[in-house]
């Protein structure tokens, strides 16, 4: 089989794995979804960088000597139904770069990332992206057991939080805007000013 280095020698209607994944050589941003290939929006904004700066700079503070770890993107996450034992890359098809991920279990750490769900994942809308994050992300980490999900509208300063309910599936927990507070199901004692999420904005 001919070395892959270009994006333009796979078949976009082909089911890829992991394993697969692994192999390519080229600097196109992609994600893998239940084995379809999903191309990433452009080099995101100043704006997103800044939201995602700030709330690394919270959550990496207040995790700062504790079990868990909080990783931006690009960090490759490796999904499946929450019901499966850790699988082997060839059995791996759904492999996404959260804009952050907070992860307690270090089991499901290895060099290439993470092999499994993250226990809060957070998501930062932009206009090409929008749909995969509010429709079929939503989808893949309710299954993959993500307990917690936050959405984040830079335009709106708003962020919708998520969290997986006794059934498995996510509720609507809180919805934030400018001059709230933003507390994390997963760390109560973590408080977050909304206005400096979104501060310095353009």
């Amino acid at each position: 089989m001919p070395e892959v280095i270009q994006l333009s020698q796979l078949d976009l209607n082909k089911t890829y794995s992991y394993a697969d994944y692994m192999t390519w050589r080229f600097d196109d941003a992609l994600e893998l979804i239940k084995g379809k290939i999903m191309l990433m929006s452009p080099a995101p904004t100043v704006n997103h960088q800044r939201i995602e700066s700030n709330l690394l700079v919270e959550i990496g503070g207040h995790l700062k000597g504790k079990r868990c770890e909080v990783f931006p993107a690009p960090f490759d996450v490796r999904l499946y139904d929450r019901r499966k034992s850790i699988l082997a890359s060839k059995d791996i098809n759904t492999i996404v770069q959260p804009d952050i991920c907070v992860i307690c279990r270090p089991e499901l750490l290895d060099q290439q990332g993470c092999n499994g769900a993250p226990d809060w994942i957070i998501e930062i809308l932009s206009p090409g992206n929008s749909k995969r994050e509010m429709k079929i992300k939503y989808a893949l980490y309710q299954e993959s057991g993500v307990t917690e999900y936050w959405l984040v509208y830079p335009s709106e300063h708003a962020i919708h939080q998520f969290v997986l309910d006794d059934n498995q599936a996510y509720q609507l927990k809180q919805m934030y805007s400018d001059d709230d507070i933003a507390i994390p199901h997963l760390f109560p004692d973590l408080t977050i000013n909304v206005t400096d999420i979104f501060a310095g904005q353009t």
